[in-house]
């Protein structure tokens, strides 16, 4: 047992490096700090691997056709197209916006979507990145059935799922340090946020329209 958990925990890192997730993870944690940046991970890879639990169980009692399996990579693809036309949306119609102030001491840098006089909610961001590792989930049922196969004759429980659900959060959340890095050092004014936000835009279609028609 300790060996299949250690496999599924290694398919999950190495699963969590496709380029949707990470785009998303940058989509979701650029203009945030360090506690934001990590609670939004890891509530997308919990809800990622909760996504997975849900399908794999289904599909345990259920005998899917491929073609209806890959369904699943048209909706991972189709929410990255979806998030990338409203990053850029969201630039073409100054809809971001960015107010620094002075806490203890420090600065402190808030970026949110909307009009300039309107009270930013992370609470949006929050759920939408634990809804995105749901609906995401649906394109990896098929790798991680797979792999399920191959270390327990396709059986699925609890603990497999936490493995790879660990592989997951490890590998956002070091990504999430890079997005904090570059928020940090990078995204100090309103003119600099627009152009990432209109990069991760566009490398947003480009890697949805490319899973669609890979």
């Amino acid at each position: 047992m300790e060996l299949s958990l250690l496999f599924i925990f290694w398919y999950g890192i190495l699963h969590a490096f496709g380029p949707d997730h990470l785009t998303a993870i940058a989509d979701f944690s650029i203009g945030k700090n360090k506690r934001k940046t990590l609670l939004i991970t890891s509530l997308f890879a919990v809800g990622h691997g909760l996504s997975l639990f849900v399908f794999a169980k289904v599909l345990e009692s259920v005998a899917l056709s491929e073609e209806l399996l890959a369904y699943g990579d048209i909706i991972s693809a189709s929410v990255i197209i979806v998030m990338g036309v409203y990053l850029l949306s969201m630039v073409a119609m100054n809809r971001i916006q960015l107010r620094k102030h002075i806490h203890e001491g420090k600065e402190h840098i808030h970026i949110w979507f909307g009009k300039s006089h309107e009270h930013h909610d992370d609470t949006v961001a929050k759920t939408s990145s634990l809804t995105l590792g749901l609906l995401m989930g649906a394109g990896g049922v098929r790798g991680m059935l797979i792999t399920l196969g191959a270390v327990q004759g396709g059986a699925v429980d609890f603990s497999l799922v936490a493995a790879f659900t660990v592989g997951v959060m490890l590998v956002f959340g070091a990504f999430g340090m890079v997005m904090l890095y570059i928020n940090q050092n990078f995204l100090g004014n309103l003119t600099n946020v627009r152009r990432a936000f209109a990069t991760a835009g566009v490398i947003s279609l480009v890697v949805g329209t490319n899973i669609l028609i890979g």
